[in-house]
């Protein structure tokens, strides 16, 4: 049996609050649990944890996993801290392996960086001619210069409905 310390919601609707409980994998979220460990107020400014740390601790010592969630309350509480400390390093949890410190993790953001990046213009002759001309003209000399056969573009979309009865009162004064 696979047992998880997570949230399980309480509360009004769009007021949430949460129990930190154990219970196993399989359960339904707000389902059957095996014990209530503490509690967690979001809503309230600064949100409040209540977590008793013995019996988080406990838990984690017979391999209770913590949700992501459930394992940033547990480091701001200290929780987390004290069991790593006695496990004698880093824990390996999904959360660990999202750090920006796990080298795997800094080579992928790094490889996303680099793809998100977008291409600088082109700075050549080409670019410099068809940015001396009007917008109108350039767009399709730049097209017959690279061989492409396209159509120009209109400037402005075709206004249709209402939209089309408030252009031409702005384009009338």
């Amino acid at each position: 049996m696979s047992v998880k310390i997570r949230l399980m919601r309480m509360g009004k609707k769009k007021h949430p609050t949460y129990r930190v409980v154990v219970a196993d994998s399989r359960s339904p979220r707000d389902g059957r649990n095996i014990e209530t460990i503490g509690h967690y107020r979001p809503r309230q400014d600064p949100s409040v944890s209540d977590i008793d740390g013995e019996k988080a601790l406990a838990w984690l010592r017979k391999g209770a996993q913590p949700t992501e969630q459930v394992q940033k309350l547990l480091t701001v509480s200290g929780v987390w801290a004290q069991f790593e400390s006695e496990k004698g390093g880093r824990v390996d949890t999904k959360l660990a392996r999202r750090r920006l410190d796990d080298p795997k993790a800094a080579a992928k953001t790094a490889k996303k960086a680099e793809a998100a990046e977008p291409a600088p213009p082109a700075s050549g002759p080409e670019a410099t001619a068809a940015s001396d001309q009007p917008d109108d003209q350039g767009a399709g000399d730049a097209a017959e210069e690279s061989g492409d056969e396209c159509t120009t573009t209109r400037s402005r979309p075709k206004a249709t409905g209402s939209s089309a009865h408030a252009l031409a009162r702005s384009s009338s004064t």
